[in-house]
């Protein structure tokens, strides 16, 4: 029913800024929560941004706070991540994430999360 497709990653330095995109298409996803996850090579998918449907609230993982900002423009069904001040332990897979329920929460568990990109790879070199 949905579609989500990320774009954006790349290799960058340390210090360096990206901006991740999410296209959604299928149905329109204005009125849900959506959320950025990552994950590393060994390691968990783990939460990384979230956003209700009206962009009024967001929340972050305490390790990007300050540095990551997401976004969102319902008029184009979009949702973004801006990275700045990037580390070598940013790098990783990431996805963009749709919660098919409509409330004004932003669940941190991947299973709480019904639609998924295919992940965009960001590499942070030092």
């Amino acid at each position: 029913q949905v579609q989500l497709v990320e774009s954006g990653g790349a290799l960058v330095q340390v210090g360096d800024s990206l901006k991740l995109s999410c296209a959604a298409s299928g149905r329109t996803v204005s009125t849900f929560t959506m959320a950025w996850f990552r994950q590393a090579p060994g390691k968990e998918r783990e939460f990384v941004a979230g956003i209700i449907w009206n962009g009024e609230r967001t929340d972050y993982v305490d390790a990007v706070k300050g540095r990551f900002t997401i976004a969102r423009v319902n008029a184009n069904d979009m949702l973004y991540l801006q990275m700045d001040s990037l580390k070598p332990e940013d790098t990783a897979v990431y996805y963009c994430a749709l919660r098919w329920i409509l409330m004004v929460a932003i669940p941190i568990q991947p299973d709480q999360y019904e639609y998924w990109g295919q992940g965009t790879q960001v590499t942070v070199s030092s």
